[in-house]
């Protein structure tokens, strides 16, 4: 059974003598120490900042112009954040191309934010659009199918410890 909370009006006063409403605290020691990844970060500590802020569409121009987005794969991407628990990739590809049959080991997610793709999962197809959210448990097989000119913002998210930097 639920305790009952009462609600006074701001015109009652607390009767003398009754207890004050308990403030819920944290007694748990915090485990995140803001800035401490980028320490453990040999190459490009700046991807573990503890603020990051972009421009996705200017960020999408210049995935354009990198030599990747010429190659047959027809996909460029760019990590934005790299934690040792956590990551944030941005990815444009172009029409009919695929990211090949893979799985991650930490959960997923896919903001899509521009074009349309197709997710082909053992036992369905899923198709997003702009604006769409598609999360993955760990370990589910899938991939990526282009329909039209596409881009989307791919989290990985590992249990802490499980991945190193």
């Amino acid at each position: 059974m639920h305790p009952v909370l009462r609600i006074r009006r701001p015109s009652e006063k607390r009767r003398r003598g009754a207890a004050r409403p308990s403030r819920a605290r944290s007694t748990k020691t915090s485990t995140c120490h803001p800035g401490e990844a980028s320490k453990a970060l040999n190459r490009l500590p700046q991807l573990a900042s503890p603020l990051l802020q972009f421009n996705l569409q200017k960020e999408l121009q210049q995935l354009r112009r990198k030599d990747s987005w010429q190659r047959e794969t027809g996909r460029s991407s760019k990590t934005l954040a790299k934690y040792p628990d956590f990551r944030i990739i941005l990815v444009l590809m172009k029409a009919k191309t695929q990211m090949t049959e893979h799985r991650a080991e930490g959960r997923v997610s896919i903001h899509h934010l521009r074009g349309t793709i197709r997710v082909h999962l053992p036992d369905q197809k899923v198709n997003l659009s702009a604006g769409q959210l598609l999360v993955l448990d760990c370990g589910v097989l899938h991939n990526i199918e282009a329909v039209e000119e596409s881009a989307f913002l791919l989290t990985i998210a590992w249990p802490k410890g499980a991945l190193e930097s």
